[in-house]
């Protein structure tokens, strides 16, 4: 027959009930530390928020419990009690992309600073699997929404701004009552690079275009600045889509030996994507850059950093449109009935080794056979 030792069942040695112990059954809850703490459920919840309306003492005995038992919050659980999840929905168009990875870098370090978190969706995929990430963020309840770069389709967008606040990065569209931009200046940027190839001594200059807003903007600098040199004549514009292929197909196009002395000595690329496409055409057409051919990209991402690449490409600040798309995001949570905003972001021409003056008339190297 078992001696009683006097104690309850459950009850330690110390006297206090048996809350579970870190790593042993059932993981601790919030009542395991009040139990622990002597004190109720409803206070530990106020320690947990920060609250200042409890006393030094018993925050203390619940900070210790707390500790003593390994207890983590259920994030879950806060959220439902707060009405915050604090995330935010960021929908990119195209992770493949590396001018993204500067603005998301942006965008989390002041998101981050203030204790939210992103969760990605990528707007290509969202288009073959037919979903609508938008709506699916909602449901979420993420606090707010960031879409970065150019989306086809953003119908959903404006129901959505209206219920959560949304911030449109990289982009100059959808213009919503209830939802902020802020982006580069496109056309700003794109007639820095059309000039710096005229003032090297360029005449027949071409652009790659994008597309969307973005690109119209972009083509829409580039014939500005040829207009105003008196160069409108020998501007063209090949129609491209942002990709290295698109850009490589819209160069052999361009660099065609048939074109002769039509053929551009300068080709300004909707972005670094595309440039390094044109780049391809060029080597294969036996043209050398920047003797015979000098390129410009856009968006001055890490690509256009590469040795053996060095291009020159319009910065286009991308790591600040991100930070401030995120500090747009934190205001309009604080004030969600606020009037839209458009903001643009200075860009600067990074000059490297891809543009040169163009070679003298009899100096025009020879067809490739």
């Amino acid at each position: 027959m078992e001696r009683s030792n006097g104690r309850q069942p459950g009850e330690r040695p110390d006297g206090r009930s048996g809350a579970q112990r870190p790593g042993v059954g059932r993981p601790p809850t919030i009542r395991g530390v009040a139990e622990r703490a002597g004190v109720s459920k409803s206070l530990v919840s106020l320690v947990l928020q920060g609250s200042p309306r409890v006393s030094d003492a018993k925050r203390q005995a619940v900070l210790e419990a707390i500790e003593e038992l390994g207890y983590r919050p259920n994030a879950a659980a806060r959220s439902l009690v707060a009405r915050r999840t604090h995330t935010v929905g960021v929908l990119l168009n195209d992770m493949r992309n590396p001018w993204f990875v500067e603005v998301l870098d942006g965008l989390n370090s002041l998101l981050h600073a203030h204790g939210l978190r992103m969760l990605m969706a990528d707007g290509r995929l969202d288009r073959r699997a037919g979903q609508d990430f938008a709506r699916t963020f909602q449901e979420l309840r993420v606090d707010g929404i960031v879409v970065v770069g150019t989306l086809p389709d953003t119908a959903g967008l404006a129901e959505v701004a209206e219920r959560l606040p949304t911030v449109i990065a990289g982009n100059h569209e959808p213009r919503l009552p209830r939802a902020d931009i802020v982006a580069n200046d496109d056309e700003r940027g794109a007639r820095l690079a059309t000039e710096h190839l005229i003032g090297l001594g360029h005449r027949r200059i071409a652009h790659i275009a994008g597309q969307g807003l973005v690109g119209e903007l972009r083509r829409r600098g580039f014939e500005a600045a040829m207009r105003a040199h008196g160069l409108a004549a020998s501007a063209v514009v090949e129609p491209g889509d942002a990709t290295e292929e698109g850009g490589y197909r819209a160069a052999v196009r361009l660099l065609n030996p048939a074109r002769g002395a039509e053929r551009p000595t300068a080709v300004f690329a909707f972005n670094d994507i595309s440039c390094i496409g044109a780049l391809s055409a060029a080597e294969e057409l036996g043209l050398a850059v920047p003797a015979d051919l000098s390129l410009v990209g856009y968006d001055n991402t890490y690509l256009s950093r590469i040795r053996h690449l060095w291009l020159n490409s319009v910065n286009n600040a991308s790591h600040e449109v991100g930070r401030r798309a995120a500090r747009c995001l934190l205001d309009r949570m604080e004030r969600p009935e606020a009037p839209s905003g458009h903001q643009l972001v200075a860009p600067e021409l990074e000059v490297r080794g891809s543009t040169a003056p163009p070679r003298p008339a009899q100096e025009e190297p020879p067809r490739p056979a």
